[in-house]
């Protein structure tokens, strides 16, 4: 599963690839004479058409003069931009802050009728308390060392919370045990955080499972991920965010969901391991 995190976007930059160099063979040039057209070196070429980077703009345009094939650069561009999005570095996606991040993805929630997501790290963003946010978005941004506007991203991720209050949306969620018991600012924030989940466990959009520390796992523990609707996942690595659209990919994600699923306890078994977490905080 972690492989296959990547294969998406490497799937997307490779056909990308090809269509370029397929650009190049109809154009009868070599890998040399298309470089010498476009004013760079020939290694350069190579790693695109190798999909090993992906071209700028201004990289397709001039390989698309070169091949007298200019009618193809808006439509090479337009899928050289999905590639891109697909692999979103973590400190490009925040290089202005947060809170641009957290608007988009309350919009893509707002979009979203069922989202079913799963957590190995955190309590997940729209669950989160407004001092375990600010508490865990400093860290991030101490991390990253990205601009700071902590307040501002918090509001913004603690705006998704309102959706679980509407009617049109539901949220299936999957915790490990051991982000109750994980540390995310001070004791009174962890109980105020254990607190709320208890809290959100009636809601009738919200369907909460915890998966014990001694479950018999038939699926080992994965990254974080979320799933929205059938067609998109997002999964979240410690450098990056990606996207998954890929038919046997979110197949696989959404298998993996169901048999971490069937490890979880729900309702008063999951009640339980979260009085007990909130216990031990003294």
């Amino acid at each position: 599963m972690a492989a296959s995190t990547f294969s998406s976007a490497q799937a997307a930059r490779e056909a990308l690839a090809a269509r370029l160099a397929h650009l190049r063979q109809d154009a009868g040039l070599t890998g040399r004479e298309l470089s010498a057209r476009c004013g760079w070196h020939p290694a350069k070429t190579t790693r695109i058409q190798k999909a090993r980077i992906t071209p700028s703009d201004a990289d397709i345009r001039a390989w698309c003069t070169a091949c007298d094939a200019e009618d193809h650069a808006v439509d090479l561009i337009a899928t050289a931009r999905t590639v891109d999005s697909m692999y979103l570095d973590w400190r490009r996606l925040h290089r202005t802050g947060m809170r641009k991040t957290q608007e988009d993805f309350y919009g893509l929630h707002q979009q979203t009728e069922v989202c079913r997501s799963y957590v190995s790290n955190v309590v997940p963003g729209f669950l989160q308390t407004p001092a375990y946010a600010t508490a865990l978005m400093s860290a991030i941004t101490s991390f990253q060392g990205t601009p700071d506007d902590v307040s501002e991203a918090v509001a913004a991720r603690l705006a998704r919370g309102r959706l679980l209050r509407e009617v049109n949306h539901r949220f299936v969620i999957l915790i490990e045990e051991w982000v109750l018991h994980s540390r995310v600012g001070c004791e009174k924030t962890m109980a105020d955080q254990l607190s709320y989940l208890l809290a959100v466990i009636p809601l009738a959009s919200v369907s909460l499972g915890v998966i014990p520390m001694t479950a018999r796992r038939s699926v080992w523990p994965l990254e974080a991920f979320t799933l929205y609707d059938r067609g998109r996942a997002v999964v979240e690595t410690l450098t990056a965010e990606i996207n998954v659209t890929r038919p046997r990919e979110l197949a696989d994600y959404f298998n993996a969901f169901g048999e971490l699923a069937r490890m979880a306890v729900h309702g008063d078994d999951a009640r339980a391991l979260i009085n007990s977490a909130r216990d031990s905080l003294g």
